[in-house]
């Protein structure tokens, strides 16, 4: 959208109801006309009988302006989703589910919790390209407890009752500022868990400038420049991932009492600055058939 609205004010004016989110989805989908996805018929007609659907005036399929997008099959109302992918959008500091639930009145906060996983999976620019340049690489834990963890999890360095996650992020103008970064959990810090990252994340020629731990060395087209830390505070070599690894600590999802535990499938973020912690590309397969987690790390792109 080029001409994103600039206030709730404008947001309410130009989608305040079904008929207008459903004419900026036809013409977002059809800026030309209807063209039909099955003969590539350029004339239809729309359905009184189905909500949105448009059928082929040539060979009679049928489609809903919602049809191949996050919104098909859904019950909620267009208004519902365009409001939580606003809200979405344009919360500085993210938004979770609960809040989604309290803003939009949701009666349950499985509903929200499954809409939140949706937009997040649509938040990630299907196109990316893998980060370039200088990039920091650095390693963090996340509270990540599951129902069979027990309290207190593991103490000193066990990774019990965590998620242990690897961070990048680009460093632009010479270190004058971030650029994207990628945010992954990884099974642990060994070398064939860092090098997959490197390499899923990584441009070829990209140089990972990391605190000197032994995982890194020796990952294929990446060069190393390892800083040891020793005394020295990490923040102090490595910056830009620190101060991500921060935001991400600290942003609406530590209040949490822990995360999903079925996190165990890759799971990417993304974002263009290092103000926000990214946008998560949910683990599982359908969002619309999972069950919430009890406790959910809460992650979103502004």
């Amino acid at each position: 959208m080029t001409d994103f609205p600039r206030s709730l004010i404008e947001f309410q004016q130009r989608f305040g109801d079904e008929a207008a989110c459903a004419q900026y989805l036809v013409a977002t989908r059809w800026p030309d006309g209807f063209v039909c996805p099955g003969c590539a018929g350029g004339k239809a007609w729309r359905l009184e009988t189905k909500a949105w659907t448009y059928e082929c005036a040539d060979c009679g399929r049928q489609t809903s302006v919602t049809a191949g997008t996050i919104m098909h099959h859904s019950k909620l109302p267009l208004t519902a989703w365009f409001w939580a992918a606003y809200l979405m959008a344009t919360h500085s500091n993210g938004i979770s589910a609960v809040q989604l639930q309290r803003q939009l009145a949701f009666g349950s906060y499985k509903t929200a919790w499954l809409l939140c996983a949706k937009l997040r999976r649509s938040m990630l620019a299907p196109g990316r390209s893998p980060l370039a340049g200088l990039v920091e690489v650095d390693e963090t834990e996340i509270a990540c407890r599951s129902k069979n963890d027990p309290v207190t999890g593991g103490g000193g360095r066990s990774h019990q009752g965590k998620m242990l996650v690897v961070g990048a992020v680009e460093v632009e103008d010479g270190g004058l500022g971030p650029g994207r970064i990628r945010l992954g959990p990884v099974a642990d810090y060994s070398a064939a868990s860092l090098h997959a990252f490197l390499a899923a994340n990584l441009a070829p020629g990209a140089t990972a400038k990391t605190d000197g731990w032994s995982g890194y060395p020796g990952a294929a087209g990446v060069t190393h420049d390892p800083h040891v830390v020793g005394k020295m505070a990490a923040h102090i070599v490595l910056p830009w991932i620190h101060r991500i690894f921060s935001n991400l600590k600290s942003g609406p999802w530590a209040s949490t009492m822990g995360c999903a535990a079925s996190t165990s499938n890759p799971t990417l973020m993304n974002s263009s600055s290092a103000s926000t912690a990214g946008a998560l590309d949910m683990p599982h397969s359908g969002p619309s058939s999972a069950s919430p987690p009890r406790t959910s790390l809460c992650l979103t792109r502004c």
